[in-house]
């Protein structure tokens, strides 16, 4: 028969505010410097019949590994969700390999650690300019104004650096 509790969950999902994934697919590909379905970006757009709750911190975006063959998406939210996004395979490029900058001085950029496992990121400025590969100072932005200190990154792609794990 008619079961009303289920009836009340259904209508409240219906109503409830989610996640903006087209914004999403934007971010992934700035991210990633490729759109969707081309070399080095995203493989698909997220999945439409995905009803996420909306994160009211910017979620992070990071690689899974140094392979950077999957991004992990994640809302920094208490209780907040995550997701894997396969990315196309990407030749190295020759104007990396020939040393061009990816990384300007001043540029924002995405410093992420990653383990076993796990990614994390963070938005940063660079305080240095360089190509792939090159480490470069780094600075994490923070929320209060006392200055944060100051790092040394590798960068990984252009406008994202990343940490030595321990």
């Amino acid at each position: 028969m008619f079961n009303a509790s289920a009836l009340i969950v259904l209508l409240m999902a219906a109503g409830a505010p989610v996640q903006d994934l087209a914004a999403l697919d934007d971010r992934i590909a700035q991210f990633t410097g490729a759109a969707i379905g081309e070399e080095g970006g995203a493989m698909h757009p997220l999945d439409r019949r995905l009803k996420l709750r909306p994160c009211a911190a910017p979620v992070d975006i990071g690689w899974r590994s140094d392979g950077r063959d999957t991004l992990i998406l994640q809302c920094p939210d208490a209780g907040g969700w995550r997701l894997y996004m396969p990315v196309r395979a990407a030749a190295v490029a020759a104007d990396a390999e020939a040393g061009a900058i990816a990384v300007q001085r001043g540029d924002a950029v995405s410093i992420a650690v990653a383990g076993q496992g796990f990614t994390i990121s963070r938005p940063g400025e660079a305080l240095e300019s360089g190509a792939v590969g090159d480490w470069i100072k780094v600075r994490p932005v923070t929320e209060a104004r006392r200055r944060a200190d100051i790092m040394r990154a590798r960068i990984t792609a252009p406008g994202v650096v990343s940490l030595p794990s321990a």
